[in-house]
């Protein structure tokens, strides 16, 4: 594992490299991750290092930021994924999260958002963070409003089957 990038009190963000690619997997094959975020067909360990080399990987290059994997401080254990990811629809970075079944509803979402907040505010020059939900998940829409973003309509992403909520947050 890669030395963090940030740290909060519980937990630690690192930038995802190649030996991340079970976490992926797991992760992504969650149920809450193709019920909210959506299925991207991870289908074998070979899929889940591609999405790694297409999607962290590029994103930390191209645009100085990506998805990081949260982990236990405690232990070392990944147990989720929060960051910026680029959306072509959204003027901004968007800020989004997802943890594995066991480690949600435990206020980890809440701190590994906090604290990318903080980096955010610390390392980049960004006036806005964007982020967006789907209406059928309101624990991410308390989150959301919990961590100070404002709702600000919907929007309509062009491969999206449905539209999502638009959440804002002036930084």
């Amino acid at each position: 594992m890669t030395e963090p990038l940030f740290e909060s009190e519980n937990l630690a963000m690192h930038c995802f490299d190649v030996s991340d690619g079970a976490f992926i997997f797991e992760l992504l094959n969650s149920a809450g991750w193709k019920k909210f975020i959506g299925d991207r067909s991870i289908n074998t360990l070979a899929d889940a290092l591609n999405y790694i080399n297409t999607g962290p990987l590029v994103s930390y290059q191209t645009n100085g930021y990506g998805g990081w994997m949260v982990s236990l401080k405690s232990t070392g254990d990944p147990i989720g994924m929060c960051g910026l990811f680029k959306r072509d629809y959204l003027a901004g970075p968007d800020l989004g999260f997802a943890f594995l079944p066991g480690f949600e509803g435990k206020g980890f979402a809440y701190e590994s958002c906090l604290a990318a907040i903080k980096y955010v505010r610390d390392t980049y020059r960004l006036k806005q963070l964007y982020a967006t939900t789907v209406e059928i998940n309101p624990r991410s829409q308390r989150l959301l409003t919990r961590l100070g973003f404002t709702a600000s309509g919907t929007i309509g992403p062009p491969v999206a089957a449905v539209d999502l909520l638009l959440y804002t947050l002036q930084l």
